[in-house]
Order: structure tokens, then sequence, then C-alpha cells
């Protein structure tokens, strides 16, 4: 036997036995929970039957058998085999790091890459009795490994956080490009061939689509540009963009986008609207994609509405249970005009889908007037305006009234004609919900002036108006106290017209979670307006003195957004945006 061939075989036993010393030890788990009386044996015994039928870890058949929870059994393990427990939610995870294990064995394994400190690499597993994970992820990091406990649950958003697709949509429009500068054919005719899922263009856009469901994105942004092409997603309510030097594909993914949408492939000089359904994940998506001719090629958005979660419920959209109530009563009213304001993108779409949801009782005929529809409700009618062939919001009102509704929906309500049929349906024991580009709820009657509409009219209509925004909530993940400076305390006092509590306001450090923004998610902030005596008598003069005098009980969506901020859920920069002041305070994140 040679020499080196001793070294190296001496070097790997060094290795392995380096390897052996950190390796957890091996315990039944069902022996130990039953030792320390976590469970019984009977339950022991009915999940190891389950096991048998299903071939299921063990640990997460007791966990959802209800035997035992998820925090017992952890603080057993952590207690039993000497090892530490991390909560991933407020760890401060590091990318370059997680991605050193690749995402299908990180997913098999249940395990993460925490942290690397002299030497040795310090690993999440949600089961560390898995002595065979332990043994190839090693093998894979070729360092010693320390062992950590962590929930699966938070391992399962840490992977669909940190394992995006942008390398892997990279790779494949490089893949892409080279096909088309090598074979140099019609790229009209490579869009019409990718009949096959894994031609380059398809496998691209499911990649892409994969990886905005994962991100939580609204919209895709596909935009080309003299020498690049650039790909940005809105998450929540801010865009995130990818740049990709192969410019050329832009025009092969347009065409198959407009393919999957119906569209007219030969038309580029105009823009078009269309849509397709799509599948991802086993969840069902609803894909609105309007495209436009730009000096660079047609640049395409698609808006993404997630059918598999069905239509929220009012009290999750961030109304006050206060406001539920008082909202809830209006809704009761057999007729009358309730409008909901707001800019584009604000949510009022869906606050009128709730809305509608809690009404769409099977004694109520519903018909509703959309442009477009957003989401297919059973047991209601639903017609598209269309306004090339004459189908504008008033003509199918009129229709609409002939119908014998209870209950109309006007997608927006755009001009005098269209106003004045939705008021006159409302006086006439109809209720009519609708929307109204309005910047508050107290603006909103005069924007109903300004369009002609008689102010008797809206006096004998009009129940109530609900004005929103979103509001970015402070990611849970990262969230910490903070104690803001002198001048925003002084910002804070002039919108409330008194001393704030300040004990609760958070704001979000950046972790991976939110992909470092410090916020994750959003909801709905709401101006409520119920008309009163002063409102409606100025309303009959068609005046707009009084207009702007404030009932009792109303609050501005600059005063709820502060109690939102005041209680934690948004930060006082977002609370400041919504007021629309955002030139008068820097603000600066805290240290």
């Amino acid at each position: 036997m040679t020499e080196p061939t001793q070294d190296r075989r001496v070097g790997d036993r060094r290795a392995t036995d380096r390897r052996a010393s950190n390796r957890p030890r091996k315990i039944r788990l069902g022996d130990l929970l039953v030792t320390q009386n976590a469970i019984s044996p009977e339950q022991l015994e009915q999940a190891l039957a389950e096991q048998q039928r299903t071939g299921g870890k063990l640990g997460r058949i007791l966990i959802d058998s209800n035997f035992v929870t998820e925090d017992q059994m952890l603080e057993i393990l952590s207690r039993q085999l000497a090892i530490q427990q991390i909560d991933l939610r407020s760890f401060q995870l590091r990318t370059d790091l997680v991605r050193r294990l690749p995402e299908t064995m990180a997913r098999r394994f249940r395990c993460v890459v925490l942290d690397e400190r002299d030497g040795r690499y310090l690993v999440g597993m949600a089961d560390p009795t898995d002595l065979f994970a332990f043994d190839e992820v090693s093998r894979v990091l070729h360092q010693p490994v320390t062992i950590a406990l962590v929930r699966e649950g938070d391992l399962r958003r840490v992977f669909d956080t940190v394992y995006r697709h942008t390398e892997e949509i990279n790779e494949m429009a490089q893949e892409l490009g080279q096909e088309i500068e090598a074979n140099r054919f019609d790229i009209n005719q490579l869009a019409v061939d990718q009949a096959l899922p894994d031609a380059p263009v398809a496998k691209l856009l499911q990649t892409l689509f994969i990886d905005a469901v994962k991100a939580r994105a609204s919209d895709i942004h596909i935009e080309p540009d003299e020498q690049i092409l650039r790909i940005r997603q809105r998450v929540d309510g801010l865009l995130q963009e990818q740049v990709m030097q192969e410019k050329r594909i832009a025009a092969a993914i347009v065409l198959r986008l407009k393919l999957m949408a119906g569209l007219n492939i030969s038309e580029k000089r105009l823009p078009q609207d269309g849509r397709f359904n799509i599948r991802v994940d086993n969840r069902p998506l609803d894909v609105r994609l309007s495209t436009m001719p730009t000096e660079y090629g047609e640049s395409v958005v698609m808006r993404l509405l997630d059918q598999s979660g069905g239509l929220l419920d009012l009290s999750v959209l961030g109304m006050t249970d206060d406001l539920v109530r008082r909202f809830t009563r209006i809704l009761r009213q057999p007729n009358g005009l309730v409008l909901v304001t707001g800019p584009t993108g604000s949510g009022k779409t869906t606050t009128l889908y709730a809305a509608l949801q809690l009404l769409n009782t099977k004694d109520r005929k519903i018909i509703t007037v959309e442009d477009p529809v957003e989401y297919h409700l059973p047991r209601i009618t639903q017609v598209q305006v269309n306004p090339r062939i004459g189908l504008d919001f008033a003509t199918v009102l009129r229709s609409a009234l002939r119908q014998d509704p209870d209950i109309v929906l006007v997608g927006e309500i755009r001009d005098q004609e269209t106003a004045e049929i939705a008021l006159r349906a409302a006086m006439t024991g109809h209720l009519v919900l609708s929307t109204l580009h309005t910047n508050d709820a107290l603006s909103s009657a005069g924007r109903l002036l300004d369009m002609g509409v008689h102010g008797y009219l809206i006096a004998s209509s009009l129940q109530a108006v609900l004005a929103q925004r979103l509001a970015r909530k402070v990611c849970e993940f990262c969230a910490i106290r903070y104690y803001p400076t002198a001048q925003q305390q002084a910002w804070l006092n002039t919108v409330l017209g008194e001393p704030a509590q300040l004990e609760h306001l958070r704001y979000g450090r950046g972790c991976s979670q939110c992909h470092n923004t410090g916020y994750r998610g959003r909801f709905g902030v709401y101006e409520y307006l119920e008309p009163d005596r002063g409102f409606l008598d100025a309303l009959r003069h068609s005046t707009t003195v009084g207009l702007h005098e404030a009932p009792a009980r109303h609050r501005s969506l600059a005063q709820v957004a502060v109690d939102h901020a005041l209680d934690g859920y948004t930060t006082l920069a977002e609370a400041q945006r919504i007021a629309g002041e955002m030139d008068d305070i820097e603000w600066v994140r805290p240290s």
C-alpha cells in the first residue's frame, strides 16, 4: 500500500470521526414521548399504525392527530438531545448560506443552514433524529455540522422565501436566447410551436409564475428596453426588479402570452387585453393580461388573482369590529347607494366582493356590471362591459334594472349618466353598490355634484361612503419596538389632536421572510362616513359648504392609519404616506 493512499484514508477517517462526534444520538421518538408522559402507549400504537399505512413521519402524524403539540415535542427533543431551539421567525438568515444546500435536499430532509462559524455549520432540522438526513447534509456541506431544532412550518416559509427562481429564470432566458440565435428562424413561428410543456418559452413562463406565487406577487411586469429585458413583480405594493440581458426573448414571451390569452398575435401596434387560467403548485390562478406597444417592443402587465383562497370576509380586511357592525347594518338596508372610494389599487373591488359574499343568499337577486369581472361568484349574474360594441356601464345598468334585481353592483361611476341611473335605482327600492375615484369619503358627494348630478338625488339615496387605502403590515418575524423622534411625536399629536400613546410602536428590521423590507402583507385602512343632517342639507342645496365638515364619530384616513401604527400593525411612515404628507417629515428607520 502506498503512502499517499494511506494518508488519504487516514484523512477520510478523521473527517468521518469529526462528523460522527457531532452526530445526534439515535433515539426512538415514540418511546421517548411515552417515557416523558407526552403521549400514551395507546396513542403511540395508533400513530405507528397510521405511519405503517401512509409512510409518513411519526412526529408529524402525532402532531396532526393532536396527540402532542409541536412545541411540546421540540422541548422534549431539545432537552433529551441537548441541542438548542431556534425560532426562524426572528432569526436573521443569510441567503447565501441557506442556498449552500440545494432546494430539493433542504425540502426532502426538512433542514436549513443557519450559520457558519469556526469552520462549522449550524443547521436547523425539524427532525434531529433522522440520522440519514444528518449524514447526507454533512456530506454535501463538507464541514462539521451542529444541529438545532426548528419548527417545520417555519421551515416551509423559509424555503418559499429564500429559494426563489431568479437564477433559474436567468439561465432559462439565456438558453432561449442562444436557441433563437443558433436557429435564426422566425420568432413568430417559435411562439406558435411552443406547444410542448418542456419548450424553452413554456419552461421560462412556468418558472416565472412559480417564483411570483412564492413571492406573493400581485402583478408581473414584462418591460423590454433598448438592450435589456426587465421583469418586475409587485409585492406588498412595491416593485421588485430582475434584469435580463437577453432582450431578444421578449418577443417570444409576449407572443406566447398572447396565445394563452387568445389575443391577436399579429397586432403589435394597438393595446390588447385578455385573460387566462393556470395552475401553480396546485393553486388555480386567474391571470388578467394587458399589452401596450412601446418604443422597444410590447410591454405586458399581468394581474394575478388567486382563486384558491376564496373571497375574504369583511372582518379580515382590516376593519375594526365597530366598523364591521356599522357597515354591515348599512348593507342590510333594502335600498340606497353605498360607495367605496379610493385610488386604483386601493382594494375597493376586494371590499365590494366581500360585501357581496355577505349579501349573496338564495332569496336575493344580485347583478353586477364590471370592467373586468375579477372573481366568478355563484348565484350572481355578472356582466362585463364592452365599450367597443356600445356595452358601457349605463347601457348595461338600464337593462339590469329590468331583470328584477334586489342588489346591483356598478363597477365604477364614471359619468353623469351612470351616476343618475344608479341613484334613481337606489331611490326605487334597490341597494346599489359602486366605486368612485376620490381621495377621501367627505369629497365623494362633491365629486358627484361636479359630474352634474342633482344634489337632491344624492341626498335621497346616499347611505354611506367607505374610503380606503392599503397599508403594509410590519413583518411579524423581525418586528421590534422603538420610540419616535420629537418631530414625529409632534406630527402624531397634530393628527390626533391629543398626546399619543407610544408604547406599542413597531417597525421591521428586515429579514429573509420580508425580503429585508420590514413589511410582510397588507391590510385595509378605512374612513367611514354616514351622512348626517347637515351634510344632507348641503347636498339638497347643491352647495359644497358643509360637505367638508366631518359628522360625529367620523375619523379621517390619517387618524385611522395612525391608530393602526400606534397599535403596532404598521409603521408611522406608512401612516404618513396614507395621510398624503410625505414631503413634510423625513422618516428614518430607527437604528
